[in-house]
């Protein structure tokens, strides 16, 4: 199989693909791979360093998608990466189609067999989400941190405040594995922190984890109204398979925090969980509404590219060398994971949360592939 990896072209992308150690084991296994011309560069990766592993690079991203059987990429492609797609071509990737349904159009229309990173599932678990989803976590205290001085327009708090000033009041709305690592920073900043989530078992583990230093909560809309009030950073990461972000904070929500209040909404790639949330980059990472700052990068972990570039491919490699070696259908067949990842194949929507998402027919894998 040729297995191509072209450079992501999103605002300040900095991720790629494949590292040597992946296209090692693709050569190994007797695949060709292509890697455009300097893709790996921002995660500091040189093409020496991939001709060395047994890569062929490749001067232009058409090149490797019109040679390639399989493209393995980080995002998802934008419009301009639309026309190089094509019929029966296996694309590996974050999609995140339930929020773009003109890319999901436009799969469906060119016959793509699309394999999305956050639908692979495993006992309930997603595991190529799982390590960007700890980077993103992580960073959004951070980020949110930072957010608050005063010069980018927040409020002036420093989250672990000083002796005789309060501590900053962090609410992160979601206990899985984003609120989990937002919290870890945020306590490790000395700030206050309040946790809401569904779950109620969820709830004790985040307790005993940090040994009662975090205000745990069952999450109903009176709970989020009245802590989303007091808090200076929103942390909002919530995450539903697949789907859409359910819309937790409502705008009237929004207009009762303080000015200067900070939101990060780590689920903006998934729609956001903020009604006034928008999708913002790298190089303008925040926008103001009502007064209060919004966070809304949708590629969050690209500013950290050699950490996530690494972190996800040894997330994504077991599942690709699957596919690699058996060929999409073979590996469909053999292993429920990847087949809970595939949501194109062959002119069909194959997953139900992106169809309900966007009022467009599903058809199940089985009878896509009939």
């Amino acid at each position: 199989m040729i297995v191509g990896c072209p450079k992501e072209i999103k605002s300040k992308e900095h991720r790629i693909g494949l590292i040597p150690a992946s296209v090692a084991e693709l050569v190994r296994t007797e695949h060709q791979v292509l890697i455009e011309k300097g893709a790996g560069l921002g995660a500091g990766i040189s093409d020496a360093a991939y001709t060395a592993a047994g890569a062929k690079i490749v001067d232009r991203a058409d090149e490797v998608w019109e040679r390639s059987d399989l493209i393995v990429k980080v995002k998802e492609p934008l419009r301009s990466e639309y026309k190089l797609m094509r019929e029966d071509q296996i694309l590996y990737t974050y999609l995140h189609l339930a929020a773009d349904k003109d890319l999901t159009e436009a799969m469906v229309k060119q016959k793509v067999h699309g394999v999305a990173y956050e639908t692979i599932e495993v006992d309930g678990r997603l595991p190529l989400l799982k390590p960007m989803s700890e980077i993103a976590g992580k960073m959004a205290t951070q980020v949110g941190a930072m957010s608050l001085d005063k010069h980018q327009g927040g409020k002036g708090v420093l989250l672990g405040g000083v002796p005789g000033v309060p501590r900053g009041h962090v609410v992160v709305i979601g206990g899985g594995v984003v609120g989990l690592n937002a919290a870890k920073i945020a306590v490790g900043m000395g700030a206050e922190v309040t946790i809401l989530d569904l779950n109620v078992d969820r709830l004790a583990y985040l307790d005993d984890v940090f040994l009662g230093r975090v205000r745990t909560l069952y999450s109903t809309p009176s709970h989020i109204n009245d802590y989303v009030q007091k808090a200076d950073l929103v942390v909002a990461a919530v995450l539903v398979t697949g789907a859409r972000a359910p819309r937790l904070v409502s705008e009237q929500h929004v207009k009762a925090m303080e000015p200067g209040s900070v939101i990060v909404d780590v689920s903006v790639d998934q729609g956001g969980s903020v009604e006034t949330s928008e999708v913002t980059t790298h190089d303008q990472p925040t926008v103001i509404k009502h007064g209060v700052v919004h966070y809304g990068v949708a590629n969050m972990p690209g500013a950290v590219a050699r950490t996530s570039t690494y972190a996800l491919n040894h997330a994504t490699l077991p599942y690709l060398m699957k596919i690699a070696n058996q060929g999409l259908d073979s590996a469909i067949d053999s292993d429920e994971a990847i087949r809970l990842g595939v949501n194109t194949y062959g002119g069909a929507l194959t997953y139900k949360a992106v169809a309900d998402a966007h009022q467009m027919t599903y058809t199940s894998l089985r009878e896509a592939r009939a």
